[in-house]
């Protein structure tokens, strides 16, 4: 199980991105994973790309709608064939609101619209190889012209392009025509073996794929410490995002499907009373135990190999990439983690 990070990059210049990929891939570290939110993820990863050679480098994710799909294609198929095949396009439809009133993009129908995306992101891979004319005919996208002078140098090493995914039929999708799927931060690991997986297999099946080809990208929120005084930090922070994800009353189940229902109305009811800053006192530590990875520093790599082992192909951690920037004892301890995780 390979073991990432995940990071914004948007407070660094290139040039600390690829100073502090250089810190990880010595630490131990597998490779680091970019959203895409205030700024791009191309140039960051290319800058940590070229000072950290060993490191793997994933989009988690980079808004697709917005993009022709062979915009999308021709950088991630550039990054890809200049790292030597350490890189993978991490694709999703972000929500309604970014993309009509951000992006000026139309978001009708996201899934079946994501699906065709796919579908011509890996038409384009396949004209970039030389194996087949370019020829996408979708619902949503068509693609027919690649002159030869246009068409960028090609390369041998393996494309994967994998979507984020939550509800039926996103999950679905995926299981029809992703490599892997990110799943999202706000999960239990009864979601992901009742509700995800056998989504996935739905869909693979109406493709007539092997499931088991698909790839989970796992962000978690991991709060190590060896007292509550030191895992504080991570603890509220946890509790606050998976608030602010449960806000939403699509994801409402996650906390159902355990007992927890009403969680998202409590949630919300302090958003509309303006208190932000107590939505993280609805999350009570027992129901972290199971959106949360939470222990001593070393516990951490056994409690997450006994969670995600032989489920994630990668797990991403999601918080404490400020702490691993500022303290090098800080990154010293995930190090070891990283390291453990990787053996196990």
């Amino acid at each position: 199980m390979e073991f990432d990070l995940m990071t914004g990059g948007a407070a660094n210049s290139w040039s600390q991105s690829a100073d502090f990929a250089k810190q990880l891939q010595d630490t131990g570290f597998s490779g680091l994973l970019y959203t895409e939110t205030s700024s791009v993820p191309w140039m960051s990863i290319t800058a940590a790309a070229m000072a950290a050679p060993e490191m793997f480098f994933t989009t988690g994710i980079a808004v697709a709608f917005p993009r022709s799909p062979m915009v999308s294609a021709a950088v991630a198929y550039e990054i890809n064939g200049n790292t030597g095949g350490r890189f993978r396009l991490g694709l999703g439809s972000q929500v309604k609101a970014h993309v009509e009133r951000r992006y000026a993009t139309e978001f009708d129908r996201p899934a079946a619209r994501l699906r065709d995306y796919i579908l011509a992101v890996k038409a384009c891979f396949r004209a970039f190889n030389r194996e087949e004319k370019l020829s996408h005919d979708g619902e949503f996208y068509t693609l027919s012209l690649l002159p030869p002078d246009w068409a960028p140098r090609p390369h041998d090493h393996p494309m994967s392009v994998d979507i984020s995914a939550v509800g039926p039929i996103m999950t679905k999708v995926a299981g029809e025509v992703a490599d892997g799927v990110h799943v999202h931060p706000l999960h239990s690991m009864p979601y992901i073996e009742n509700r995800l997986l056998p989504g996935l297999a739905e869909g693979a099946a109406t493709a007539d794929r092997d499931v088991a080809e698909i790839e989970l990208i796992v962000p978690v929120f991991a709060c190590p410490g060896d007292s509550p005084e030191e895992r504080a930090e991570y603890v509220a922070t946890a509790k606050r995002q998976i608030a602010f994800y449960g806000s939403t009353p699509n994801y409402h189940f996650q906390f159902d499907d355990l007992g927890f229902e009403g969680t998202t109305g409590r949630i919300r009811e302090k958003f509309k009373a303006g208190e932000m800053d107590t939505i993280g006192d609805v999350i009570t530590d027992e129901m972290l135990e199971h959106y949360a990875v939470v222990g001593a520093w070393d516990e951490m790599a056994d409690k997450l190999l006994n969670r995600y082992r032989g489920t994630a192909r990668r797990v991403v951690i999601y918080l404490g990439e400020s702490q691993m920037r500022s303290d090098p004892n800080h990154l010293a301890r995930w190090g070891e983690i990283a390291r453990a995780v990787r053996a196990g």
